[in-house]
Formats: C-alpha cells, structure tokens, sequence
C-alpha cells in the first residue's frame, strides 16, 4: 500500500495561536500543512499572503502544502516558492495555460498539483497529468471549513485512480473539504493519498486522538 497522508488545513486553526497549533499538530502526527490562499475573487473569502506563509515555513517542520485559491496564478508561483511552499497546486479553473504554470513549478524544483472544484470533471485534466505530482479534489465549494462532503467526489477519484493505474503515472491524489475519521476510509479505498482536514480535527481537543483515529480508519 502507498504511503497515507495526514495534512490538516490550518483554514480551521485558531490563528490566535497559529505557533502553537503548528506545534500541536505536528506533535500530533501531522504529516504535511495545507494552506489556503483565497483572494477573495476566485472564491468568496479572503485568507494570508506569501508573507504569513513565510513565518509558517519558519516554524514548521513538516513540508507546506500551498493552494492557490486566486486568480492568474502564474503570477504569484515565485513568490510563493520563496516563502517556502514544497507543494504548490492551482486550479485548473484559473489558468488557461495550465501546462506552463505546472512545468514552471517544477522548474523550482518542487511539487506541483493541480486542483478542481466540485463542477469541473476529471477528464479535463487529461493531458496535463502526465506532469503534474498532485491532483487535489475539493470535496466541498472552496472559501470556507466547515462544509459538509460532496459525495460525487468519490467517482473524480475513482477516475484519476484508474487513469493512474492505467497509464502507470505516480501523481498523488489528495482530497479537500469533509474529510472525516467516518469517511477516511472510503475514500483511501477510493485512491486517496492525502486527507485535508480542517474542522475535523481543529475542532477537537486531543489532535492526536483524531488523527491517530484517521490513522487506524485508513
């Protein structure tokens, strides 16, 4: 089996605090932040810029799982590098030149996913997968935690799971938006790699009684 994934959102982090919850998390078993940029334009919410991102890097021990919920991406994937991103994915619906933001990415030496929302289909992704190393799934409408899973998410996955397979690609497949410890399981079953998960575990007290939970559902 391919190694599981644990990357909470720090969307539902108590920014009060952001230090200590990096620090808690990562105790807790964390394998990978997941940071969402919005600008306010491409989804209904705004959230930090490269230089929040900087003092999280700083911090941080586990690798930075940077998503660009903004508009013309390509503009911003330097300074996000910079700021320290080791994963850094954009959506398919902001960029018609897809294949040149991906490739650019990778020209830093890092990792780069591409993500659609809940109404683009997978198929559309076809000719860029070939060069991609992630592929994230939103499994709720960007622009806030707290949303309940779409379920049709699972058929997206199914279907990059069986084009991976088929064509012997070794993108990651990583889902966003509901992720719970009832519906790991499915979804790992599904072809998942790395579970987003905000509220999830944010919510709770004991972080490492969530995610070890995940853990044991996987």
């Amino acid at each position: 089996m391919n190694k599981k994934y644990i990357a909470p959102s720090l969307l539902s982090a108590d920014f009060l605090r952001l230090g200590q919850e990096i620090k808690d998390v990562e105790k807790a078993g964390a394998d990978i932040l997941h940071l969402d940029i919005m600008d306010g334009h491409f989804v209904p919410n705004m959230t930090f810029g490269p230089f929040i991102v900087k003092q999280i890097k700083s911090t941080a021990s586990i690798p930075l799982d940077v998503h660009l919920m903004i508009d013309e991406p390509q503009k911003w994937i330097g300074t996000y590098i910079d700021a320290g991103a080791d994963f850094l994915t954009i959506h398919f619906e902001t960029d018609p030149h897809l294949n040149r933001a991906v490739n650019e990415i990778r020209k830093y030496g890092k990792k780069a996913g591409v993500s659609i929302n809940p109404s683009t289909h997978t198929m559309l992704l076809e000719y860029v997968l070939e060069y991609v190393n992630l592929v994230l799934v939103m499994s709720v409408n960007p622009g806030f935690g707290g949303q309940k899973f779409i379920e049709n998410s699972f058929k997206k996955i199914e279907w990059l799971n069986n084009y991976r397979e088929k064509h012997q690609l070794d993108f990651l497949i990583e889902v966003d938006g509901g992720v719970n410890e009832n519906n790991i399981k499915p979804l790992s079953d599904a072809g998942v790699d790395i579970f987003v998960a905000g509220s999830a575990i944010f919510s709770k007290s004991d972080y490492g009684e969530v995610i070890k939970k995940m853990r044991e559902n996987l």
